[in-house]
């Protein structure tokens, strides 16, 4: 096994027990996979916060956003027509449900260690009926002086993903859905290339197909086309099941670095890299053949769900990646890498 991840000592940076409930009645169940990015001098997470009610003897309850309020839902566990066999989802009656409402909330740190939350700072939450069973997963890419904030919207329509804008994060365009379900893992490219926004993406299928990376370009981050697929799951590989981009792509002076992650058909979730041609990222021009980091530690093999790192940002200085992730989904850490040993680890 190759693990090249130099984890914080202090890991986990947050957990549950830091952060207060969005609204009296819920608790916070869950801390996943922050977007990260650099402002006024600081590290900021945007970090994805899981809540539900606190949960009685016999009933399984969970909330919803109906007409932009918070409504809890209560199920007897007895009840025949009850499939709850996932942490994460239930089926009821022919409908599916998540059973925590996420939104996404700002966390700050002048050392990148330590992260408190700001006051004076909104909460980001689900928007209309494509988002009614909450937002998830943010990716934050900085072009120019405008933050592009990508995010996994959920709702009984399916899981797509949406947009929103902003250049202070107090005031926040909301763009919609820019892909439609089932989709999420959108990653933009931090520049344009050939005048054109790039983007990462994964479209499901349950049948023909799979869960791959894809590729696209638009005119404007918002009317996406020109889809290629970029790499598929490999058989008998630690990324066999599922791939999925991480954070926005670094540009090095050897093409486009992605992290991305992979999950095999135990459901163990690792991150490893491909390589990009710099001036045609449709070109795959080196992947990582075994993971450059697995769930090894007890906070990242036990949780809501176990076996799980799974990132969606990071911060670059130089040589040294500065990567932020989710796990167990239960805890938010921290790890740093080398630029130039992931690369090397990818023969170039």
């Amino acid at each position: 096994m190759l693990d090249i991840a130099k984890r914080f000592l202090c890991n986990p940076v947050l957990t549950p027990a830091n952060v207060q409930p969005s609204k009296a009645g819920l608790e916070v169940t869950c801390l996943l996979n922050p977007g990260v990015f650099f402002y006024n001098k600081k590290v900021w997470l945007l970090v994805r916060v899981a809540e539900r009610p606190a949960q009685k003897e016999g009933i399984l309850s969970f909330p919803i956003l109906n007409n932009n309020t918070v409504e809890i839902i209560e199920i007897n566990k007895s009840d025949a027509d009850l499939v709850h066999t996932d942490a994460r989802v239930i089926q009821y009656k022919g409908n599916d449900y998540l059973t925590t409402l996420s939104h996404l909330r700002l966390f700050c740190s002048h050392d990148g260690i330590t992260f408190v939350q700001p006051t004076d700072y909104p909460l980001l939450q689900g928007i209309g009926s494509y988002e009614a069973y909450g937002i998830e997963d943010a990716r934050v890419t900085t072009i120019n002086d405008t933050f592009y904030i990508t995010y996994t919207a959920v709702s009984k329509f399916g899981v797509a993903v949406g947009l929103r804008t902003t250049t202070n994060w107090k005031d926040f365009i909301h763009h919609g859905i820019i892909f439609p379900p089932h989709n999420k893992d959108v990653a933009l490219f931090e520049e344009k290339i050939n005048n054109k926004f790039y983007a990462l993406h994964r479209p499901s299928s349950v049948a023909l197909g799979g869960n791959f990376i894809w590729l696209a370009t638009s005119p404007d981050a918002i009317h996406w086309g020109n889809h290629i697929c970029l790499i598929t799951t490999r058989p008998n590989y630690w990324d066999a099941e599922r791939v999925g981009a991480g954070a926005a792509p670094i540009k090095t002076d050897k093409g486009w670095l992605q992290i991305y992650h992979g999950a095999n058909k135990q459901h163990q979730y690792s991150l490893g890299a491909i390589l990009l041609d710099i001036h045609n990222p449709t070109i795959v021009l080196a992947r990582s053949e075994a993971p450059l980091m697995k769930a090894t530690t007890p906070y990242e093999l036990t949780g809501f769900f176990g076996d799980v790192v799974f990132t969606n940002g990071h911060i670059v200085d130089g040589d040294t990646l500065t990567m932020y992730y989710g796990a167990a989904d239960e805890v938010v850490c921290g790890a740093y890498f080398s630029i130039k040993a992931i690369l090397q680890t990818l023969g170039v």
